[in-house]
């Protein structure tokens, strides 16, 4: 056995061991960095070909493992564009120098021009939807830009569908022809003084983002007859076409100084023997039907399909809601993002509109990437390909909207691991003295 042999393998074990302290201290320091993954030291021994009388002492060398695929503890924000994932994935960034990236860390807040940007100055990417709903691109990150949430000026949605759906009352008396509200006339009362026609509204707007009223009204034209228990008129008129008096017919011909007809729709829904609606014309005593109606209004240049279909004839009260698309002239009060990904845009008035979704990305191996500064990582031959695709798909994680990724860092594990870590550097350091002790035995044999 050679007693620098012996040295040098107390001075590989010192190595190791600063290592193993060197990953201990980063986690450390890491203990609180949103979305960081703790790294831990692995050993393994090097051993020299020995003969029986004589052992020759190999050493130890270390390799850094990352625990990147682990989750760390999810705690709970006041800002909405705080994001975490719940599962597997990572967010796509971009560095300031363009290159795309892998992250877990989602603290983003918007900079100076809008763009989400986290803590280490990597932008969050995403599919915008100028072009409808977009699509992902699998093996790379085309398409992707960076998600603004600095949504300012006005917009105005124009409506062209609406859905109507509610109950038209069976026991309603049947007006005469003369009388329905799509011949202009109004239709009157019963003997008690109940209307003979079921009048609801409702709003939609134009290319302007402006609102525009109609009045619907619904009559009963024919009772049951064969396999059909009603039979009802259906007219729709501009609401600033109606009369001034006590009635609102007859509707002029067009508000003042503007062309047009006041009736931008009209119909007839037949029911069957069971108050449901029929929305076909296989039987014959169904005549001519109406489950969708258009409604055409050369005043406001609007062309709307309204869907008619869920209204049944039941022995209940009169009833209607109507849900049209479109969105007045508002503007943009902040965003909201949902756990697929999708980022809305939320306005004063109107629906919530998308304007961006946010992919993620995996590889086939995480705990082999390679780690960047900005607790970022990049994919390489043995991590495998980034496959890129919506979250809650193929496996993906779900996003959370106001909360965060904590560090998966056991602290009381680090801490220990760092005790041994020095009872072991002690103990190598021990080994070289004693060599030296000796060499300095076999030096002084001379004197």
């Amino acid at each position: 056995m050679s007693i620098f042999g012996s040295m040098k393998t107390a001075v590989s074990g010192m190595n190791a061991q600063a290592n193993r302290l060197s990953t201990v201290s980063d986690n450390i320091a890491n203990a609180n960095t949103t979305g960081y993954k703790a790294v831990s030291t692995s050993f393994s021994s090097l051993v020299l070909p020995s003969t029986a009388g004589n052992y020759n002492s190999g050493g130890v060398q270390t390799s850094v493992r990352q625990s990147v695929s682990a989750q760390g503890d999810m705690t709970y924000t006041t800002s909405g564009t705080d994001l975490a994932i719940s599962g597997d994935g990572f967010f796509i960034v971009q560095s300031p120098d363009g290159i795309p990236v892998l992250t877990r860390a989602g603290d983003f807040s918007p900079d100076k021009n809008g763009n989400l940007v986290n803590a280490a100055g990597f932008t969050l990417m995403g599919y915008p939807y100028t072009s409808g709903p977009p699509a992902v691109v699998v093996n790379g990150f085309d398409g992707l830009l960076p998600i603004n949430v600095n949504q300012s000026g006005l917009t105005a949605i124009e409506s062209t569908a609406a859905n109507f759906k509610g109950n038209l009352d069976s026991d309603m008396p049947v007006v005469p022809l003369a009388d329905l509200p799509s011949a202009n006339q109004d239709p009157g009362v019963d003997s008690t003084g109940k209307a003979n026609t079921f009048k609801t509204s409702m709003v939609v707007y134009d290319k302007l983002g402006a609102k525009v009223q109609y009045d619907l009204y619904f009559t009963k034209s024919a009772g049951a007859t064969g396999t059909t228990s009603g039979e009802w008129d259906v007219a729709v008129y501009r609401h600033d076409a109606a009369a001034t008096g006590s009635s609102p017919f007859p509707y002029s011909a067009a508000p003042p100084a503007a062309p047009g007809d006041a009736l931008v729709g009209s119909g007839t829904m037949v029911f069957d023997t069971k108050g449901n609606l029929i929305t076909d014309a296989t039987d014959p005593d169904a005549g001519t039907i109406t489950s969708n109606l258009p409604l055409v209004d050369s005043i406001s240049n609007l062309n709307i399909d309204m869907d008619l279909s869920q209204f049944t004839q039941k022995a209940a009260s009169n009833s209607g809601t109507g849900t049209p698309n479109g969105q007045p002239a508002s503007e943009v009060t902040g965003v909201t993002i949902d756990k697929d990904g999708t980022v809305y845009a939320n306005y004063d008035e109107g629906d919530p509109r998308p304007i961006y979704r946010i992919p993620l990305a995996t590889v086939a191996s995480p705990d082999e990437l390679t780690l960047l500064s900005g607790n970022v990582y990049q994919a390489n031959g043995r991590s495998g390909v980034t496959v890129t695709g919506f979250p809650q798909t193929n496996g993906l994680g779900s996003i959370q909207s106001g909360a965060l990724e904590g560090s998966n860092v056991d602290l009381a594990g680090e801490l220990t691991e760092m005790i041994e870590s020095q009872r072991s550097y002690t103990a190598n350091s021990k080994v070289f003295q004693t060599g030296a002790d000796i060499m300095d035995v076999l030096v002084n044999l001379k004197r």
